[in-house]
């Protein structure tokens, strides 16, 4: 039973930061929409966080200036929070709420959803298993995306993750299938960085093809919890009712954490791990859990999560809740940006669990699986080598050893650091691959087949550094 859509009190009985508390209203309901309307004659939106016998809680998206104890009145509507869907959705720019934020009219909707979205049954998910093309070489042949997995990229501050991110957004792309969207929901960013985003989007011609959801950081906590949930709403009517294959970026999910953790001690729950509320891993599942492909549908939805780890430290709970509920992480690497490569992504580190299922012939190449796995064990000798060199010194070294510290060095400035504005396609990014594998001692080749080193190893070998360089670009 709910509330009576449409009838009024007055008197807010407390407020606490963005939550408001009133005594029990009859037939209230859990995340009803709330319309509170202060003595000047402007509104505020909110919805019920909390009920009991005795008292209800509000939370307010926006800021609570203005609204005092006995004057504010109060609307239910009798409804949880909605958002229009429909095509015209695409190329628009919201504010965190749904909101036009672009200065144009609202867009034709077909018809208004929950924000809270439709819970996939586990029964109707379909395995992804179709090869997503960010352009960035490092991703594309190591950890791989696939249409309609959920792999966050974890950072700290001061990486150049926004620059990756745009990247992402200009160059993505599904080969083979039609009909490819993105969603990008900016969570508490500062208010220059959401600018530089939306600037992007209108000159690269992004936009054409995106929705962006932005919550800039002085922008209400309360609010910073509904956007990406307006943002997913829009995908899933993209993606499931459009059929159409959409790639959603949140960034940034720790400003959505902090946001979380500032309601929750406003409602004055028990803190849990470092102050968070102890739901904060059923939170995030919510929103991650929303990903994914459904059988008989022909779209999927794809997300790629931006974390950033408080002082790098992975075990922070919530890039380490991320983790549990999410299928691998792309690392970025602080001494790798200091060595002035971009993008900073640490190989050994990351993983993509789902990466096998979507690459190979058919879907990228026949030998995508074999030459990421010799990648990896080349560069696990390489992290070894520098290892050695750091305690026993470089003239100590083997030659084997020596080689793969040469190799390290190619592999950095000529695979794994590109341009920002550089779109590799798969082949392009296999072929530099095999153009580095010349300069690895033939004896260590054992995870690629016969056939394949005859068909793509380039002849001749690389004899020096200079000459390795040469014949990686």
């Amino acid at each position: 039973m709910t509330a009576i859509a449409g009838v009024e009190y007055t008197g807010l009985t407390a407020l606490r930061g963005p939550l408001a508390f009133i005594d029990a209203v009859p037939g209230l309901a859990f995340h009803d929409q709330v319309e509170l309307t202060v003595a000047d004659g402007t509104t505020r939106a909110g919805r019920v966080l909390g009920v009991s016998d005795r008292a209800a809680v509000i939370e307010i998206f926006g800021a609570t200036d203005g609204l005092t104890l006995g004057s504010t009145r109060l609307r239910f509507l009798g409804s949880p929070l909605r958002l229009g869907v429909g095509r015209e959705l695409l190329g628009r720019t919201f504010d965190g709420m749904g909101r036009p934020r672009d200065g144009l009219p609202p867009p034709l909707v077909v018809e208004e959803r929950p924000i809270e979205g439709a819970v996939i049954n586990p029964c109707r998910r379909e395995y992804p298993r179709e090869f997503l093309e960010t352009g960035v070489s490092a991703i594309d042949l190591l950890t791989s995306v696939v249409l309609g997995q959920k792999l966050p990229i974890f950072t700290e501050a001061g990486l150049p993750h926004d620059a990756l991110a745009m990247q992402i957004v200009r160059q993505a792309r599904a080969p083979g299938v039609e009909g490819f969207a993105l969603v990008f929901a900016a969570l508490g960013l500062p208010r220059p960085v959401a600018l530089r985003y939306e600037e992007m989007f209108r000159g690269s011609g992004a936009l054409g093809r995106m929705v962006a959801f932005i919550n800039v950081a002085d922008d209400s906590a309360a609010e910073r919890l509904i956007t990406p949930r307006c943002a997913l709403t829009a995908a899933e009517y993209l993606a499931f009712d459009c059929g159409m294959h959409v790639l959603v970026i949140l960034h940034d999910i720790t400003n959505y954490g902090e946001s979380l953790r500032e309601v929750s001690s406003a409602r004055g729950e028990v803190p849990s791990r470092k102050g968070y509320p102890g739901y904060l891993y059923s939170d995030l599942a919510s929103i991650f859990e929303r990903a994914g492909r459904i059988k008989g549908r022909p779209g999927s939805l794809t997300m790629m999560p931006i974390v950033t780890m408080p002082s790098g430290d992975v075990t922070h709970p919530i890039p380490d809740l991320t983790g549990y509920v999410t299928e691998g992480q792309i690392i970025l690497d602080r001494a790798l940006d200091r060595r002035g490569v971009y993008p900073p992504i640490a190989v050994l580190p990351s993983l993509s669990r789902l990466m096998s299922d979507g690459i190979g012939a058919g879907r990228t190449r026949e030998d995508h699986e074999d030459v990421a796995r010799q990648l990896y064990a080349a560069c696990a000798r390489v992290e070894r080598a520098r290892s050695l060199a750091a305690i026993i010194g470089g003239d100590e070294l083997s030659e084997d050893e020596r080689r793969y510290l040469r190799f390290g060095d190619v592999f950095e400035a000529a695979f794994l650091k590109q341009d920002a504005s550089e779109a590799r396609s798969i082949e392009d990014t296999l072929s530099r691959a095999w153009r580095l594998f010349a300069d690895v001692p033939p004896a260590d080749l054992t995870r690629l087949p016969s056939e394949l080193i005859e068909r793509y190893l380039p002849r001749g070998g690389a004899a020096s550094p200079s000459r390795a360089m040469e014949v990686a670009r």
